[in-house]
Protein backbone atom coordinates (compact mmCIF):
# COMPACT_ATOMS: atom_id res chain seq x y z
CA UNK A 1 0.00 0.00 0.00
CA UNK A 2 1.46 3.35 -0.85
CA UNK A 3 1.28 6.43 0.84
CA UNK A 4 0.06 9.57 -0.77
CA UNK A 5 2.92 11.94 -0.82
CA UNK A 6 1.50 14.74 1.38
CA UNK A 7 1.08 11.79 4.22
CA UNK A 8 4.63 10.84 3.23
CA UNK A 9 6.25 14.20 3.74
CA UNK A 10 3.87 14.20 7.58
CA UNK A 11 5.32 11.11 8.40
CA UNK A 12 8.92 11.73 7.44
CA UNK A 13 8.69 15.12 9.10
CA UNK A 14 8.04 13.95 12.17
CA UNK A 15 10.15 10.87 12.48
CA UNK A 16 12.85 13.61 11.99
CA UNK A 17 11.65 15.91 14.60
CA UNK A 18 12.10 12.60 17.20
CA UNK A 19 15.88 12.14 15.76
CA UNK A 20 16.16 15.68 16.80
CA UNK A 21 14.55 15.86 19.76
CA UNK A 22 16.60 12.69 21.15
CA UNK A 23 19.70 14.08 20.45
CA UNK A 24 18.70 16.55 23.18
CA UNK A 25 18.00 20.07 21.60
CA UNK A 26 19.00 22.89 22.13
CA UNK A 27 16.17 24.96 21.07
CA UNK A 28 12.58 24.64 20.97
CA UNK A 29 10.93 22.98 17.98
CA UNK A 30 9.21 26.56 16.15
CA UNK A 31 5.85 26.87 17.06
CA UNK A 32 3.56 28.76 14.72
CA UNK A 33 -0.16 27.74 15.43
CA UNK A 34 -2.09 24.86 17.13
CA UNK A 35 -2.39 21.73 15.35
CA UNK A 36 -5.44 20.84 13.25
CA UNK A 37 -8.37 19.38 14.76
CA UNK A 38 -8.23 16.03 14.39
CA UNK A 39 -12.17 14.20 14.45
CA UNK A 40 -11.31 11.20 14.58
CA UNK A 41 -8.48 11.48 17.34
CA UNK A 42 -11.57 12.42 19.44
CA UNK A 43 -13.55 9.56 18.14
CA UNK A 44 -11.30 7.17 19.49
CA UNK A 45 -10.42 8.90 22.50
CA UNK A 46 -6.56 9.19 21.95
CA UNK A 47 -5.34 12.70 23.97
CA UNK A 48 -1.71 13.66 24.41
CA UNK A 49 -1.27 14.85 27.99
CA UNK A 50 1.54 17.61 28.41
CA UNK A 51 3.42 16.03 31.71
CA UNK A 52 4.38 19.10 33.97
CA UNK A 53 3.19 21.44 30.61
CA UNK A 54 6.12 20.66 27.88
CA UNK A 55 9.11 20.27 30.41
CA UNK A 56 11.15 18.67 27.73
CA UNK A 57 11.68 22.82 26.29
CA UNK A 58 10.69 24.65 29.63
CA UNK A 59 10.85 24.20 33.56
CA UNK A 60 8.21 22.23 34.60
CA UNK A 61 5.49 23.76 36.18
CA UNK A 62 5.26 26.81 34.46
CA UNK A 63 3.11 28.96 32.92
CA UNK A 64 5.03 29.14 30.08
CA UNK A 65 5.58 25.28 30.10
CA UNK A 66 1.67 24.58 30.18
CA UNK A 67 1.58 27.24 27.52
CA UNK A 68 3.75 26.00 24.81
CA UNK A 69 2.65 22.06 25.27
CA UNK A 70 -0.92 23.89 24.55
CA UNK A 71 0.38 26.20 21.33
CA UNK A 72 2.09 22.43 20.49
CA UNK A 73 -1.22 20.48 20.56
CA UNK A 74 -1.55 18.82 24.29
CA UNK A 75 -5.23 18.08 24.72
CA UNK A 76 -4.52 18.08 28.37
CA UNK A 77 -1.81 19.82 31.13
CA UNK A 78 -0.68 18.18 34.03
CA UNK A 79 -0.16 20.47 37.21
CA UNK A 80 1.12 18.46 40.35
CA UNK A 81 -0.32 20.18 43.66
CA UNK A 82 0.99 21.07 46.85
CA UNK A 83 -0.77 23.44 49.41
CA UNK A 84 1.17 26.93 50.88
CA UNK A 85 1.24 27.90 54.12
CA UNK A 86 -2.12 29.54 53.95
CA UNK A 87 -3.93 26.40 52.22
CA UNK A 88 -2.96 27.42 48.79
CA UNK A 89 -2.44 24.89 45.97
CA UNK A 90 0.43 25.65 43.74
CA UNK A 91 2.08 23.39 40.96
CA UNK A 92 5.40 22.14 41.85
CA UNK A 93 6.72 18.45 41.57
CA UNK A 94 7.40 17.83 45.30
CA UNK A 95 7.00 20.45 48.32
CA UNK A 96 10.28 20.30 48.59
CA UNK A 97 11.63 23.31 45.91
CA UNK A 98 15.04 23.43 46.28
CA UNK A 99 15.92 21.95 42.81
CA UNK A 100 13.13 23.61 41.24
CA UNK A 101 13.09 27.60 42.85
CA UNK A 102 15.70 29.71 43.23
CA UNK A 103 14.96 29.69 46.80
CA UNK A 104 18.65 28.97 48.28
CA UNK A 105 19.58 32.07 46.93
CA UNK A 106 16.92 34.38 48.71
CA UNK A 107 19.09 35.01 52.58
CA UNK A 108 15.56 36.14 54.20
CA UNK A 109 14.52 32.40 53.85
CA UNK A 110 17.78 30.45 54.76
CA UNK A 111 16.41 29.56 58.52
CA UNK A 112 13.15 27.43 57.17
CA UNK A 113 15.58 24.83 55.56
CA UNK A 114 15.07 22.03 57.62
CA UNK A 115 14.73 18.17 56.88
CA UNK A 116 10.98 16.06 57.29
CA UNK A 117 9.83 12.98 56.72
CA UNK A 118 7.46 12.38 53.78
CA UNK A 119 6.10 9.25 52.79
CA UNK A 120 8.81 7.60 54.67
CA UNK A 121 11.48 9.37 53.19
CA UNK A 122 14.07 12.06 55.08
CA UNK A 123 13.96 14.98 52.74
CA UNK A 124 16.37 18.16 53.85
CA UNK A 125 15.53 21.46 52.38
CA UNK A 126 12.42 24.15 51.78
CA UNK A 127 8.72 22.93 51.97
CA UNK A 128 5.95 24.84 50.29
CA UNK A 129 4.08 24.38 53.39
CA UNK A 130 6.76 27.09 55.23
CA UNK A 131 5.75 29.46 52.72
CA UNK A 132 2.74 32.07 51.93
CA UNK A 133 1.41 32.24 48.46
CA UNK A 134 3.05 35.83 48.94
CA UNK A 135 6.33 34.71 49.71
CA UNK A 136 6.51 31.51 47.04
CA UNK A 137 5.25 34.20 44.46
CA UNK A 138 9.17 35.87 45.35
CA UNK A 139 10.67 33.14 44.23
CA UNK A 140 11.67 31.82 40.69
CA UNK A 141 11.37 28.27 38.96
CA UNK A 142 14.79 26.96 37.85
CA UNK A 143 15.34 23.32 35.81
CA UNK A 144 15.11 20.39 37.62
CA UNK A 145 17.66 18.06 35.71
CA UNK A 146 20.01 20.56 34.72
CA UNK A 147 22.35 17.97 33.25
CA UNK A 148 19.94 16.59 31.02
CA UNK A 149 18.31 19.88 29.92
CA UNK A 150 20.87 22.23 29.63
CA UNK A 151 19.09 23.66 27.39
CA UNK A 152 16.29 24.79 29.55
CA UNK A 153 18.28 26.33 32.64
CA UNK A 154 18.48 29.32 29.99
CA UNK A 155 15.10 30.23 31.34
CA UNK A 156 15.88 30.05 35.20
CA UNK A 157 15.09 32.70 37.22
CA UNK A 158 12.51 34.15 34.46
CA UNK A 159 8.86 32.50 35.74
CA UNK A 160 7.10 32.71 38.74
CA UNK A 161 5.33 29.08 40.66
CA UNK A 162 1.59 29.40 39.38
CA UNK A 163 -1.29 28.75 41.86
CA UNK A 164 -3.43 25.72 40.75
CA UNK A 165 -6.38 28.63 39.89
CA UNK A 166 -4.08 30.20 37.12
CA UNK A 167 -3.53 27.30 35.39
CA UNK A 168 -6.96 26.81 35.52
CA UNK A 169 -7.38 29.91 33.65
CA UNK A 170 -4.62 29.36 31.35
CA UNK A 171 -6.66 26.23 29.90
CA UNK A 172 -9.46 27.88 29.78
CA UNK A 173 -8.25 31.08 28.00
CA UNK A 174 -6.37 28.96 25.30
CA UNK A 175 -9.66 26.42 25.13
CA UNK A 176 -10.74 28.93 21.65
CA UNK A 177 -11.03 28.18 17.67
CA UNK A 178 -12.83 24.82 18.46
CA UNK A 179 -10.13 23.70 20.87
CA UNK A 180 -11.33 22.79 25.13
CA UNK A 181 -8.07 22.13 26.62
CA UNK A 182 -8.47 20.01 30.02
CA UNK A 183 -6.63 19.73 32.74
CA UNK A 184 -5.10 16.72 34.88
CA UNK A 185 -4.22 17.46 38.47
CA UNK A 186 -2.00 15.09 40.20
CA UNK A 187 -2.71 15.50 44.34
CA UNK A 188 0.80 15.03 45.63
CA UNK A 189 1.67 12.92 48.93
CA UNK A 190 -2.26 13.53 49.95
CA UNK A 191 -1.67 11.29 53.42
CA UNK A 192 1.31 13.69 54.45
CA UNK A 193 -0.60 17.45 54.03
CA UNK A 194 -3.88 15.53 55.85
CA UNK A 195 -2.40 13.66 58.40
CA UNK A 196 0.92 13.25 59.00
CA UNK A 197 2.85 16.48 57.80
CA UNK A 198 3.57 19.44 60.02
CA UNK A 199 4.77 22.82 59.51
CA UNK A 200 8.29 24.20 60.25
CA UNK A 201 6.91 25.62 63.74
CA UNK A 202 5.48 22.18 64.43
CA UNK A 203 1.69 22.55 64.04
CA UNK A 204 -0.29 20.37 61.87
CA UNK A 205 -0.86 20.76 58.01
CA UNK A 206 -3.84 19.21 58.16
CA UNK A 207 -4.79 20.08 54.51
CA UNK A 208 -7.33 17.99 52.00
CA UNK A 209 -5.33 18.72 48.70
CA UNK A 210 -8.47 16.82 47.26
CA UNK A 211 -10.75 19.08 49.13
CA UNK A 212 -8.84 22.17 48.01
CA UNK A 213 -8.53 20.70 44.45
CA UNK A 214 -12.31 20.66 43.86
CA UNK A 215 -12.85 23.94 45.75
CA UNK A 216 -10.51 25.45 42.79
CA UNK A 217 -12.29 23.65 40.33
CA UNK A 218 -15.93 24.99 41.16
CA UNK A 219 -14.53 28.32 42.08
CA UNK A 220 -13.17 28.52 38.46
CA UNK A 221 -16.16 27.04 37.18
CA UNK A 222 -14.16 24.25 35.20
CA UNK A 223 -16.03 21.33 36.26
CA UNK A 224 -16.92 19.75 32.70
CA UNK A 225 -16.02 16.26 33.31
CA UNK A 226 -14.42 15.74 29.60
CA UNK A 227 -11.95 18.16 30.73
CA UNK A 228 -10.89 17.13 33.82
CA UNK A 229 -9.02 14.04 35.50
CA UNK A 230 -7.79 13.90 38.99
CA UNK A 231 -5.00 11.42 39.72
CA UNK A 232 -2.43 10.04 42.74
CA UNK A 233 -0.55 7.72 43.98
CA UNK A 234 -2.80 6.97 46.54
CA UNK A 235 -5.98 5.43 47.20
CA UNK A 236 -7.81 6.34 50.54
CA UNK A 237 -7.68 9.75 48.86
CA UNK A 238 -9.25 8.79 45.67
CA UNK A 239 -12.25 6.63 47.50
CA UNK A 240 -12.83 10.13 49.67
CA UNK A 241 -13.02 12.07 46.15
CA UNK A 242 -15.79 9.71 44.59
CA UNK A 243 -17.56 8.90 48.12
CA UNK A 244 -17.55 12.62 49.97
CA UNK A 245 -16.28 14.99 48.39
CA UNK A 246 -17.17 15.48 44.50
CA UNK A 247 -20.72 14.53 45.74
CA UNK A 248 -21.01 17.62 48.04
CA UNK A 249 -19.78 19.67 45.40
CA UNK A 250 -22.70 18.17 43.34
CA UNK A 251 -19.70 16.90 40.33
CA UNK A 252 -18.62 13.69 39.06
CA UNK A 253 -15.27 13.61 37.74
CA UNK A 254 -12.94 10.79 36.39
CA UNK A 255 -10.21 9.47 38.54
CA UNK A 256 -7.25 8.02 37.64
CA UNK A 257 -4.81 5.62 39.98
CA UNK A 258 -1.76 6.14 39.22
CA UNK A 259 1.37 3.40 40.01
CA UNK A 260 4.77 3.29 41.16
CA UNK A 261 6.73 -0.12 40.72
CA UNK A 262 4.47 -2.93 40.90
CA UNK A 263 6.73 -5.21 42.66
CA UNK A 264 8.49 -2.66 45.27
CA UNK A 265 6.17 -0.30 45.92
CA UNK A 266 2.59 0.28 47.52
CA UNK A 267 0.26 3.25 48.16
CA UNK A 268 1.36 5.37 51.14
CA UNK A 269 -2.06 5.87 52.80
CA UNK A 270 -1.90 2.14 52.71
CA UNK A 271 1.33 2.05 54.45
CA UNK A 272 0.48 4.87 57.01
CA UNK A 273 -2.15 3.38 58.37
CA UNK A 274 -1.04 -0.14 58.98
CA UNK A 275 1.93 1.61 60.64
CA UNK A 276 -0.71 3.82 62.44
CA UNK A 277 -3.00 0.26 63.63
CA UNK A 278 -6.16 1.65 61.58
CA UNK A 279 -9.59 -0.07 60.65
CA UNK A 280 -8.88 -0.25 57.00
CA UNK A 281 -12.18 -1.53 56.65
CA UNK A 282 -13.33 1.58 57.75
CA UNK A 283 -11.13 3.66 55.47
CA UNK A 284 -11.34 0.76 51.80
CA UNK A 285 -14.61 -1.21 52.30
CA UNK A 286 -14.23 -4.52 51.00
CA UNK A 287 -10.87 -3.54 49.00
CA UNK A 288 -9.36 -6.40 50.29
CA UNK A 289 -11.09 -8.92 49.65
CA UNK A 290 -10.75 -8.46 46.28
CA UNK A 291 -7.16 -8.04 46.11
CA UNK A 292 -4.64 -11.31 45.90
CA UNK A 293 -2.43 -10.22 48.72
CA UNK A 294 -5.47 -8.31 50.59
CA UNK A 295 -4.57 -5.18 52.69
CA UNK A 296 -1.91 -5.72 54.15
CA UNK A 297 2.50 -5.73 54.74
CA UNK A 298 2.58 -7.74 51.62
CA UNK A 299 0.46 -5.44 49.51
CA UNK A 300 1.82 -3.78 46.57
CA UNK A 301 0.74 -1.87 43.65
CA UNK A 302 1.46 -5.85 41.75
CA UNK A 303 -2.16 -6.26 43.76
CA UNK A 304 -3.78 -3.17 42.42
CA UNK A 305 -3.03 -4.32 38.67
CA UNK A 306 -4.31 -7.81 39.23
CA UNK A 307 -7.57 -8.25 37.15
CA UNK A 308 -9.74 -8.57 40.56
CA UNK A 309 -8.45 -5.53 42.10
CA UNK A 310 -8.93 -4.12 38.39
CA UNK A 311 -12.57 -4.49 38.49
CA UNK A 312 -13.06 -3.67 42.22
CA UNK A 313 -11.08 -0.35 41.52
CA UNK A 314 -13.56 0.23 38.15
CA UNK A 315 -16.49 -0.37 40.30
CA UNK A 316 -15.45 1.75 43.41
CA UNK A 317 -13.96 4.92 42.10
CA UNK A 318 -11.78 4.77 39.56
CA UNK A 319 -12.21 5.66 35.70
CA UNK A 320 -8.73 4.98 34.76
CA UNK A 321 -5.20 3.99 35.73
CA UNK A 322 -1.69 5.55 34.99
CA UNK A 323 1.05 3.13 35.47
CA UNK A 324 4.51 3.79 34.40
CA UNK A 325 5.61 2.61 30.96
CA UNK A 326 8.48 0.62 31.97
CA UNK A 327 5.68 -1.45 34.24
CA UNK A 328 3.63 -1.73 31.21
CA UNK A 329 6.48 -2.89 28.89
CA UNK A 330 8.68 -4.44 31.65
CA UNK A 331 12.62 -3.76 30.38
CA UNK A 332 15.82 -5.82 30.92
CA UNK A 333 19.09 -3.97 32.01
CA UNK A 334 21.95 -3.41 28.87
CA UNK A 335 25.47 -3.57 29.66
CA UNK A 336 27.08 -2.26 28.69
CA UNK A 337 25.18 0.91 27.85
CA UNK A 338 24.46 2.25 24.46
CA UNK A 339 25.12 6.08 23.20
CA UNK A 340 22.62 6.23 20.67
CA UNK A 341 22.69 9.32 19.51
CA UNK A 342 26.40 9.75 18.93
CA UNK A 343 26.79 12.28 21.78
CA UNK A 344 29.66 10.23 23.30
CA UNK A 345 28.04 9.48 26.55
CA UNK A 346 26.53 6.16 26.72
CA UNK A 347 23.27 6.76 28.66
CA UNK A 348 20.95 4.12 27.18
CA UNK A 349 20.50 1.76 29.62
CA UNK A 350 17.99 -0.88 29.21
CA UNK A 351 15.80 -3.47 26.56
CA UNK A 352 12.27 -4.23 26.09
CA UNK A 353 11.33 -7.70 26.86
CA UNK A 354 9.19 -7.68 24.76
CA UNK A 355 5.73 -8.66 27.44
CA UNK A 356 3.01 -6.71 27.65
CA UNK A 357 1.63 -7.01 31.29
CA UNK A 358 -1.54 -8.83 31.16
CA UNK A 359 -2.74 -5.51 33.69
CA UNK A 360 -3.35 -3.34 30.52
CA UNK A 361 -5.73 -5.92 28.07
CA UNK A 362 -7.36 -6.61 31.76
CA UNK A 363 -7.83 -2.52 32.33
CA UNK A 364 -9.22 -1.97 28.92
CA UNK A 365 -11.58 -5.16 29.81
CA UNK A 366 -12.93 -3.34 32.69
CA UNK A 367 -13.56 -0.35 31.55
CA UNK A 368 -10.90 1.77 32.17
CA UNK A 369 -8.70 4.13 30.54
CA UNK A 370 -5.19 3.76 30.22
CA UNK A 371 -2.47 6.76 30.52
CA UNK A 372 1.28 5.80 31.18
CA UNK A 373 3.56 7.88 31.98
CA UNK A 374 6.23 9.37 30.85
CA UNK A 375 7.58 9.60 27.27
CA UNK A 376 10.72 11.71 27.03
CA UNK A 377 12.80 12.56 23.96
CA UNK A 378 16.46 12.41 26.44
CA UNK A 379 18.36 8.78 25.78
CA UNK A 380 18.49 8.20 29.49
CA UNK A 381 15.21 7.82 29.20
CA UNK A 382 14.63 5.53 26.20
CA UNK A 383 15.56 2.03 25.56
CA UNK A 384 16.06 -0.32 22.80
CA UNK A 385 13.41 -2.48 21.00
CA UNK A 386 12.90 -5.93 21.84
CA UNK A 387 14.78 -6.62 18.35
CA UNK A 388 17.76 -4.85 19.49
CA UNK A 389 16.77 -1.45 17.44
CA UNK A 390 17.04 1.82 19.50
CA UNK A 391 13.95 3.48 20.44
CA UNK A 392 12.62 7.43 20.22
CA UNK A 393 10.56 9.12 21.79
CA UNK A 394 8.12 8.88 18.89
CA UNK A 395 8.48 5.32 18.15
CA UNK A 396 7.67 4.67 21.85
CA UNK A 397 4.59 7.11 21.29
CA UNK A 398 3.42 4.88 18.39
CA UNK A 399 3.37 1.86 20.12
CA UNK A 400 1.76 3.00 22.95
CA UNK A 401 -1.04 3.81 20.65
CA UNK A 402 -0.51 0.57 18.82
CA UNK A 403 -1.26 -1.58 22.20
CA UNK A 404 -4.29 0.49 23.06
CA UNK A 405 -3.59 3.07 25.75
CA UNK A 406 -5.69 6.56 24.91
CA UNK A 407 -3.44 8.90 26.11
CA UNK A 408 0.19 9.15 27.69
CA UNK A 409 2.05 11.16 29.60
CA UNK A 410 5.09 13.51 27.75
CA UNK A 411 7.50 15.99 27.92
CA UNK A 412 7.62 16.86 24.57
CA UNK A 413 3.74 17.04 23.39
CA UNK A 414 4.75 17.97 19.99
CA UNK A 415 6.27 14.40 19.52
CA UNK A 416 3.30 13.07 21.02
CA UNK A 417 0.99 14.99 18.30
CA UNK A 418 2.92 13.72 15.93
CA UNK A 419 2.34 10.21 17.23
CA UNK A 420 -0.74 10.27 17.04
CA UNK A 421 -0.77 11.53 13.49
CA UNK A 422 1.06 8.82 12.66
CA UNK A 423 -1.11 6.38 14.12
CA UNK A 424 -4.46 7.53 13.04
CA UNK A 425 -2.99 7.69 8.95
CA UNK A 426 -1.62 4.55 9.54
CA UNK A 427 -5.29 3.18 11.03
CA UNK A 428 -7.62 4.69 8.76
CA UNK A 429 -10.01 2.76 6.94
CA UNK A 430 -8.18 1.38 3.36
CA UNK A 431 -10.96 3.33 1.47
CA UNK A 432 -10.56 6.82 2.58
CA UNK A 433 -7.02 6.75 1.91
Amino acid sequence: MTLPCTKLVRLLGAALLCAVSACALAETPAVTDRPAHRPDAERHGLIVIGHRGASGYRPEHTLESYRLAIRMGADFIEPDLVATRDGVLVARHENEISGTTDVAAHPEFAARRTTKTIDGVAVTGWFTEDFTLAELKTLRARERIPTIRPANTRFDGMYAIPTFAEVVQLAKRESRGGRRIGIYPETKHPTYFAKEGRHLDGTPIAVSLGAKLVETLVAEGFTDPQRVYIQSFEVENLIELKTRILPRAGLSLPLVQLYEDFQSRRPYDLAYHLSHGADLRAIYGDLGQALPNGLGADTRYADFASEAGLHWMKAHYASGVGPSKASLLPRLPLDPKRDANGDGKAELATRNTGVVHPMLAWALKAGLVVHPYTVRAEEPFLTQGPNGLDQTALAEAVQLYGLGVQGFFIDQPDIGVAAREIYLDLHRPLRSR
